[in-house]
């Protein structure tokens, strides 16, 4: 059993996430503090690719970075490499398929922040960055955390976009969603069957991970109310 479109998909997934976690947790930081209608149109434009078909931004994705695109003529041009068919293209689609779920839960965690905490590390002399790291971000972990599990599984299960930009080459493009789709097409049942069996273990686990975190944020909030409430 050739092992590649695991390893591919996990390559892709971890890769992807780690620059959702960045991105996410970047613009949610600061777009919660625009006004109201800003951040309206703001979240908009930033969820869109949560409610979009995943082939629609797979089409948009070739339009721009394609062989005959602006961006995918240009790359050729100067580096002579193309940026569509190849293992690492399937990042960018879904960079933009799992930004959504990292940004809006992040978000929704920094709403939550207690400013009094910002505040009061201001007064002590406290640099924002310092405020940033060492108090918000540990506040708000277990919402962090559940957006990067989310991020790594939509990424780790995505189908649509990825094999519009990445195709399927065995051994070169193949992840665990394509393999599937290409081992039914062939009427090779058994090898899909077992394909979706290590799909299904994989997010199996990452539910199981997501409910962990969520019950440890519920519990540290009811702790954190019950302070305030004393304080």
């Amino acid at each position: 059993m050739d092992w590649y479109p695991l390893i591919n998909s996990l390559r892709i997934a971890l890769i992807s996430t780690f620059i959702t976690f960045f991105l996410g947790i970047l613009a949610a930081y600061y777009i919660a503090k625009t006004p109201r209608l800003i951040k309206g149109i703001l979240d908009v434009i930033l969820t869109l690719p949560l409610v979009l078909p995943p082939t629609v931004i797979g089409f948009f994705i070739l339009k721009l970075m394609g062989p005959r695109g602006p961006v995918g003529s240009l790359l050729f041009d100067l580096f002579q490499t193309k940026v569509v068919m190849t293992w690492y293209s399937a990042i960018f689609a879904t960079v933009i398929i799992t930004f959504p779920l990292m940004y809006r839960t992040v978000r929704g965690a920094f709403e939550s922040f207690d400013m009094t905490l910002k505040y009061a590390g201001q007064t002590l002399g406290l640099r924002n960055t310092y405020i940033f790291w060492h108090i918000m971000m540990p506040y708000c972990k277990q919402g962090i955390i559940a957006g990067t599990v989310l991020s790594f599984a939509r990424a780790l299960g995505e189908y649509g976009a990825t094999s519009m930009v990445a195709g399927y080459t065995p051994g070169k493009t193949a992840t665990i969603s394509t393999t599937v789709y290409q081992l039914w097409r062939t009427g090779d049942d058994l090898l899909a069957y077992r394909w979706v069996a290590i799909n299904v273990a994989i997010s199996f686990v990452v539910l199981i991970a997501i409910n962990f975190f969520e019950r440890n944020y519920k519990k540290a909030g009811g702790k954190r109310s019950q302070y305030n409430g004393l304080a």
